[in-house]
């Protein structure tokens, strides 16, 4: 065992035309072991360092499992080192003794992979879902290849995307090439072998996306296989693809052929970062059998690189050698079992590292945060160190030289100690010669337009000088596009040499009538072709399909002449402005989205939000901005293109749900609502008014003395009509955790006092003092009216009852009194009817447009024990009678759509309280339903959806989870689902805010 570990990739070495002085491939082979038989010498020197034009724009900065492009990775082959850019969509080819650029190539998407070269010739993927041939020599493209099934465009992390992206690295073993497109498993996802001697494909796999399988929650089961983010593994007759978050999946080498994916075993562990060596591969700390994927031993945090003997972990402190062996040991039968394991052979302390490793003949390099070393491989001793700028991710040996990539962008190059100077390469800007006529263009769409920030599109491009003019002068990210190659090369060339090019401008050459681009996300659209006086003819419903609803703007024409269109809401796009919609709780939106769902914009965003089993406030959607409450800051989001718009802080506003009480806003409510021009924020015991679209502070309320004369805290929140209503709670009723312990002595659900103002003149409308108390949960506003249960407390749902209540359940009927139903005129506040006839629920809805009043529990999963289910009732609104009570079973908060109550559990006539036909099976899923005219959202394992329109029955979008209450939002047309799995270890392989859209 020991003497065979490296034998593969030693004989890929010797039958290789590259010299094995050569670094071809990330981390210098297919196996990703990061070994090489080339030497360094013992004493190093700094040759040259190249400083990029911008540092690596990452997919993912926020999460540490995915590092696959923290550094522009290098590969070197003779005299030429080649790296691709997530910055600038470019593969770049520098000089290896000078550092020097000798060429670059486009591609129309970020590079986030290490190219890989074979014989003369370099491949490289891009994030445009193409994998490309160029010539090593001069960068010119032989032949490219898509990955997926058609060229369409999303935004992705930021830019634009393929809808299939290429982030399944490549590798090249025996002549071979494999590397995979497609990160959204529902979406599919592409495997592929190419034969490099012909071009031709081997195979392709495009199913293993599409698997019904087991998630990585315990008891969770979607149609969600494989995605395909990370450097590919190939090692002898096996393929090792990552998947993101998660564990990586098995392949068959030789026809692509799915052998495992064990994604619920190792359900909490996973990442990019994936090699083989001898009979593992190693990911995410584990070592795993490479013939069946069982996990074997746990190595832990750091990073590892393989040598003839053996494996080397290295974790920032200590430095390990292992050896693979094999064990037998009785099972539980006692029946002897081999098992294959690791051995230590040495150890070492105060080795720093932890960031990258590799092996190169006799010496051990390592890196740390700001600094490399080197040490010997028999003896352990430092040989040589030095600083770097930032985190050296990357390392590469070739031709007795260490090149090191750091996350700052920088590249590095060591060599034997020389008399010649250290050189220095700095990629520039340069200047450009201003053009009168476009910087006068630039100037009054600004102007006129008020557009600088968010995203533009350039639609017939020409040269390229108006969307520099205006990267200049505004905060836009810019995507040119035009029809003539020659167009594109010069507006390509231009922007670069200015230094702007991938970060603030893009250039795409396109049929302007079908660019590709996804619709609906763009701010601005202006023409440079435009401005030189050409009409753009063929594109003007591209133009429009393009335009972002709810004020995205289109500018065209000569400076003086220039026109202006706005493009208003969509029609048939719902709100959700409350928490349960609308404030009078339906759980439903006017939205018309039908199905299949497939991805409009992903990206990572950095919000710190509660934990998920804190069940936090329910993301809002108003006239086309997404609304999200973080732990200390609301955050408005432009629901067309993610683009943060802006945040006001809110210090602790939502500590209190950051807990596994699994309680949070099931109990509470929320504590912001939307409505106009406005944003209202409840914060202890003021209620703040924020401007909608720029989070500027509008108004503040305070809110009223407590029944008893005490300040009052400010607890349900809702507004309508231009009234802001709100409650005063009963800070003493503090209610049990329904899960694990935790402090609940800030989540209350009960209120004494529910008061209204004038949103304009702040001016206190009315106030109603509760006979017994208000559940916070049982007011629905609507019609001008505002219906109430007034009920005694229950005291089984108290902290303080808990334990004499351990192993019951449900409270009893005598445990939990009935109350009144109190409705009164929502601007007046005066009483138009009560009912005192069995009025025993804990929630109400009220439908206007049927004029019903529904009254119901919430026997939801970890509910509180007066939550008993079982019974609905409803209620002619505008009178207050029953219209009928029956005995029903439901699991979910009942929502209604149209005159239909859809629940878990059934879906009923909101009129009759007749059954209607409704099947819906999920998976694992604790939170509620929200819903749409023809679409219902929840968690089932991954996210699931029911088209009510189509008969395929339950839905899965793979890859990702919703949270555990509501924040998947059918609203503007689309399904919107910002982020709320914190605090969730599980390998669901990404992890994203996501919009979707439905079908045309």
């Amino acid at each position: 065992m020991l003497r065979n570990f490296l034998i593969p990739a030693l004989l890929i070495l010797c039958v290789s035309p590259l010299s094995a002085a050569d670094w071809t491939q990330f981390r210098g082979n297919a196996a990703r072991d990061g070994y090489t038989t080339d030497s360094l010498p013992a004493e190093l020197a700094l040759a040259w360092v190249h400083h990029p034009a911008h540092p690596p724009q990452t997919a993912w900065p926020r999460d540490d499992r995915m590092l696959f492009d923290r550094a522009f990775h290098v590969v070197a082959a003779g005299d030429t080192v080649f790296y691709g850019s997530s910055a600038d969509g470019q593969i770049h080819a520098l000089d290896a003794a000078t550092g020097q650029e000798k060429w670059t190539f486009y591609t129309d998407g970020p590079v986030r992979f290490a190219p890989v070269v074979w014989r003369d010739q370099v491949y490289a993927v891009s994030d445009d879902g193409y994998l490309y041939c160029l010539s090593a020599a001069d960068g010119s493209l032989i032949r490219k290849w898509r990955g997926g099934p058609e060229d369409d465009m999303v935004l992705g992390n930021g830019t634009l995307t393929s809808r299939w992206p290429a982030r399944g690295g490549p590798v090249i073993l025996e002549d071979t090439l494999y590397y995979a497109a497609g990160i959204w498993q529902s979406e599919k996802v592409f495997l592929h072998a190419l034969d490099l001697a012909t071009g031709e494909s081997v195979w392709t796999n495009g199913e293993s996306g599409q698997i019904e399988m087991p998630q990585p929650h315990g008891g969770a089961n979607a149609n969600s296989g494989i995605s395909a983010q990370g450097y590919v593994v190939a090692a002898g007759d096996q393929l090792f693809v990552p998947t993101g978050r998660a564990v990586p999946a098995a392949f068959q080498r030789t026809d692509g052929a799915f052998q495992y994916y064990h994604l619920q075993k190792n359900g909490h562990t996973g990442g990019t970062s994936t090699m083989a060596a001898g009979p593992f591969f190693y990911n995410g700390g584990l070592a795993f059998v490479a013939s069946d994927g069982v996990a074997s031993d746990k190595l832990g945090a750091g990073t590892v690189a393989a040598f003839p003997e053996g494996l080397l972990h290295a974790d920032g402190h200590t430095l390990r050698a292992l050896k693979p062996v094999e064990t037998t040991e009785p099972d539980r039968r006692g029946k002897p079992q081999t098992k294959m394991t690791h051995k230590e052979l040495w150890k070492a302390e105060k080795i720093p590292g932890g960031t990258s490793l590799i092996v190169a003949g006799e010496t051990i390099v390592s890196g740390a945060s700001d600094s490399v070393a080197t040490f010997g491989l028999t003896d352990r001793e430092q040989q040589w160190t030095a600083q770097v700028d930032g985190k050296p991710y990357g390392l590469a040996v070739a031709e007795g030289r260490l090149y090191v990539s750091t996350d700052q962008g920088t590249i590095y190059s060591f060599a034997a100690a020389s008399p010649d100077e250290t050189k220095t390469v700095k990629i520039e800007p340069q200047e450009t010669a201003a053009d009168e006529l476009v910087a006068k263009a630039a100037e009054e769409i600004i102007k006129t337009t008020g557009v600088s920030a968010g995203y533009c599109v350039d639609f017939g491009c020409g040269d390229g000088r108006l969307a520099l003019e205006l990267a200049k002068q505004t905060d836009l990210t810019i995507f040119a596009v035009d029809s003539d190659p020659a167009n594109v090369a010069a507006a390509r060339q231009l922007i670069n040499d200015a230094g702007l090019y991938g970060t603030r401008v893009t250039v795409h050459q396109r049929d302007l009538a079908a660019t590709t681009y996804p619709k609906y996300f763009a701010n601005l659209i202006v023409s440079g072709r435009s401005v030189a006086g050409e009409e753009i003819a063929e594109g003007q419903e591209e133009i429009a399909r393009l335009q972002r609803p709810y004020g995205g703007m289109i500018c065209l024409g000569t400076p003086g002449e220039m026109s202006v269109k706005t493009r208003g809401a969509l029609a048939d796009a719902g709100q959700w402005t409350h928490q349960y919609s609308n404030p009078a709780n339906t759980c439903s939106s006017v939205d018309t989205i039908k199905g299949p769902l497939s991805i409009l914009w992903f990206r990572d965003v950095a919000l710190e939000m509660p934990q998920r089993h804190g069940r936090g406030h329910a993301p809002l959607f108003h006239q086309g901005r997404l609304f999200v409450e973080g732990m200390d800051a609301l955050r408005a989001v432009d629901a067309y293109n993610g683009r943060t718009l802006w945040e006001y802080a809110l210090p602790g506003v939502q500590r209190a749900h950051d807990a596994d009480h699994l309680m949070g806003t099931a109990g509470t409510g929320s504590n912001f609502c939307a409505a106009g021009d406005s944003v209202f924020v409840r914060w202890d015991d003021t209620c703040v008014r924020l401007d909608a679209a720029t989070g500027k502070v509008l108004t503040r309320y305070e809110a009223p003395q407590s029944p008893e004369g005490k300040k009052g805290k400010w607890g349900y929140i809702a507004c309508e009509d231009g009234i802001l209503f709100g409650s005063v709670v009963n800070e003493d009723h503090i209610v049990r955790h329904s899960w694990k312990p935790a402090d609940m002595s800030e989540l209350f659900t009960e209120s004494k006092t529910l008061f209204a103002f004038d949103v304009e003149s702040g001016e206190k409308l009315w106030q109603y003092d509760a006979q017994e108390s208000i559940r916070n949960n049982a007011i629905a506003i609507g019609d001008g009216q505002v219906f109430l249960i007034d009920r005694a407390l229950a005291p089984g749902d108290r902290l303080d009852q808990a334990e004499k209540r351990r192993g019951k359940k449900d409270l009893k009927s005598d445990e939990h009194p009935t109350g009144e139903l109190v409705i009164l005129n929502a601007r007046s506040g005066k009483i138009k009817m009560k009912n005192d006839k069995d009025i025993f629920g804990t929630v109400l809805v009220f439908s206007e447009a049927n004029d019903m009043l529904l009254m119901s529990y919430q026997p939801t999963r970890f509910r509180l024990p007066s939550e008993v289910g079982g019974r609905i009732a409803v209620f002619r609104a505008s009178e207050g009678y029953r219209v009928w009570d029956k005995p029903m079973k439901y699991v979910t908060r009942p929502l209604i759509t149209d005159r239909t109550i859809y629940t878990q559990g059934g879906a009923w006539d909101l009129l009759t309280g007749e059954t209607q036909p409704f099947e819906f099976k999920r998976s694992y899923g604790c939170g509620q339903l929200a819903a749409g005219k023809n679409m219902l959202l929840f968690r089932s394992a991954t996210l699931g959806y029911l088209d009510l329109s189509r008969p395929e029955g339950r839905e899965d979008f793979g890859g990702i989870r919703p949270g555990c209450w509501i924040n998947a939002l059918p609203v503007g047309g689309l399904v919107l689902l910002p982020d709320a799995s914190a605090g969730c270890r599980c390998s669901y392989q990404n992890r994203a805010w996501v919009a979707f859209q439905g079908s045309e």
